[in-house]
C-alpha cells in the first residue's frame, strides 16, 4: 500500500547507555560482556579500598547536602563519614581508620567551603537521563548546582552546573574535566531532564581540595556526542550478534594491560591475568 513504512524505512532504535558503560565497551570488549551481557555474571573480584572510600565519601556529601544550609557544619559533616564508614577492602583496621580520619578532615573541609556557598542544589544523587543524538544518554549526578550569579549580583538564568566528586590518586585539572565524556553526557541529559541551560561541569577533588572546572559550547559537546554514538552503535550490534548465536570471544575480544591489574573479572581472563600481577586491594588509595 502506498504510503506505508517498511522495516528499512523505520527509524533505528535509540540505544540507552551510561558513562561507566560506554567507558567498559571503550576500555575492553571482553569485560564488558562480562559485566553486563553475560547471564548470570560471572563473580567479580573482592572490595578495593579506594572505591569503598569513594562510596563513603559520596554517601556522606549526599546526606550533607540533603540538609539544610544552616545544618551542614564541618562536625556534622565528619559524623556523616562516621555514620557511613566502611572497612571493606583495606588492609587493616589501622589503615581503615587512618583513612576514616582523612575522609572526615576532607568532608568537613569542603563543608566548611562549600557547604552555605552552595544554596539548595537543584539535585543530589540525581537521576538524568534524555535522547540525544542517536542515544539515550543518563546516569547518576553527584550533584546539580544552580549557575552563580553574575558579578553585577544578577541571578542565573535558569543555568544548572555538574558537579562530580572524586577521591583518588589523581588531581584532576582543566583538561581532564574539558576532555571527561562522562561530564558532558551528565550535561545533555541534565539539560533536557531539568530543562536549563547547562554547560559548566566540575570535578571536586576532596583530597586535595580543588575544584577543576570547564564551560562545554555546542561544538565540544556535539565531538563528545559524536564519540558516545559511535561506540553506542558498536555496542549494540555486537550485542545484537551476540544474542544471534555469534562467537563471543571474537565479538567481545580482550584488550589486556596494565589495567588488568585491577580488573573485577580478572580470575575469569587468563591474557589480563597474563598481562599484569593483581594488586593489593588498598594499592590505589590516595596517597
Amino acid at each position: 500500500m502506498s504510503g506505508q513504512l517498511t522495516l528499512q524505512d523505520m527509524p533505528s532504535p535509540l540505544v540507552k547507555v551510561t558513562p561507566a558503560r560506554l567507558a567498559t565497551w571503550d576500555d575492553c570488549r571482553r569485560r564488558y560482556r562480562m559485566t553486563y551481557l553475560d547471564r548470570p555474571s560471572p563473580p567479580r573480584g573482592g572490595a578495593w579500598a579506594h572505591a569503598t572510600l569513594g562510596a563513603v565519601v559520596h554517601n556522606a556529601l549526599r546526606a550533607l547536602f540533603e540538609l539544610p544550609v544552616p545544618r551542614r557544619s564541618p562536625e556534622r559533616a565528619a559524623g556523616l563519614v562516621e555514620r557511613h564508614w566502611s572497612s571493606e577492602g583495606f588492609r587493616d583496621d589501622a589503615q581503615a581508620g587512618e583513612y576514616r580520619a582523612r575522609a572526615q578532615d576532607w568532608v568537613a573541609r569542603y563543608a566548611d567551603e562549600h557547604g552555605a556557598a552552595v544554596g539548595e542544589p537543584l539535585g543530589v544523587e540525581r537521576w538524568v537521563a534524555a535522547p540525544v543524538g542517536g542515544i539515550v544518554a543518563e546516569g547518576r549526578v553527584d550533584r546539580i548546582d544552580a549557575g552563580a550569579a553574575d558579578e553585577a549580583g544578577v541571578p542565573p538564568a535558569r543555568e544548572a552546573v555538574v558537579v562530580d566528586y572524586k577521591t583518588g590518586r589523581w588531581v584532576p585539572d582543566e583538561d581532564d574535566v574539558r576532555s571527561s565524556r562522562a561530564l558532558a553526557l551528565y550535561a545533555l541529559a541534565a539539560a533536557r531532564t531539568l530543562r536549563r541551560a547547562c554547560r559548566r561541569v566540575e570535578l571536586h577533588h576532596l583530597p586535595s581540595g580543588t575544584v577543576a572546572t570547564a564551560v562545554h559550547d555546542d561544538a565540544s559537546l556535539a565531538r563528545h556526542l559524536g564519540r558516545a554514538e559511535e561506540s553506542a552503535v558498536e555496542m549494540a550490534a555486537a550485542g545484537d550478534a551476540l544474542a544471534a548465536g555469534g562467537d563471543p570471544e571474537a565479538l567481545f575480544p580482550p584488550a589486556p594491560g596494565p589495567r588488568c591489574a585491577r580488573c573485577d573479572v580478572r580470575r575469569h581472563c587468563p591474557e589480563g591475568r597474563a598481562a599484569a600481577p593483581p594488586l593489593d586491594p588498598w594499592a590505589l588509595l590516595a596517597p
